[in-house]
């Protein structure tokens, strides 16, 4: 890791921190460390990030904006089916303006901390998991494409972690 950010930098990744104490089970505990990951390289990339370049899309790439609401929309949606539901018309709503500035959205303060309150939500939702439940099938999408609760959850945290580190790539494209 070759970035400026000394509040994770002395420390070990969560991965490497040791079992969570929240009663997460050991087979979704790699899960939970990469949504917290992910959350405190977020929160560490984003400080100092210019506000005025929040929505800029560098050589056409996807935007801060966007992967900011794409990475907590993401969690919601593959945890409601992980849970067995259909998404909602609030969640479709948020899916279909991902990549569009809001009112809302126009501050990172906003952003980052509807993301940090996704995870936050997520980590509960594993805490509750049941091992027994993990390789029940679960329909994906409108066209219900084939997964488990477990697959769900750890494409959860592969994708989001992609994310991440496209972020890393747009901000430092952005800050020269």
């Amino acid at each position: 890791m070759d970035r400026d950010n000394s509040a994770t930098i002395n420390k070990p990744e969560v991965w490497l921190r040791g079992p969570l104490n929240n009663n997460i089970i050991p087979l979704l505990q790699p899960v939970a460390h990469a949504l917290l990951q992910a959350r405190e390289e977020v929160n560490e990339l984003i400080k100092g990030f210019d506000e005025m370049l929040l929505w800029v899309k560098p050589m056409g790439m996807a935007s801060v904006g966007f992967h900011l609401k794409h990475i907590t929309g993401v969690i919601g949606r593959l945890f409601t089916y992980a849970r067995g539901e259909a998404l909602t018309k609030q969640q479709l709503d948020y899916l279909a303006n991902e990549g569009k500035p809001t009112e809302k959205s126009y501050t990172i303060n906003h952003l980052v901390t509807n993301f940090n309150k996704q995870v936050d939500k997520a980590i509960k939702q594993l805490s509750l998991a049941d091992a027994a439940t993990l390789t029940e099938a679960r329909g994906v999408g409108r066209a219900q494409l084939p997964s488990t609760v477990i697959g769900l959850y750890t494409h959860t945290a592969e994708h989001t972690m992609r994310h991440v580190g496209q972020l890393l790539v747009t901000i430092t494209i952005l800050k020269g």
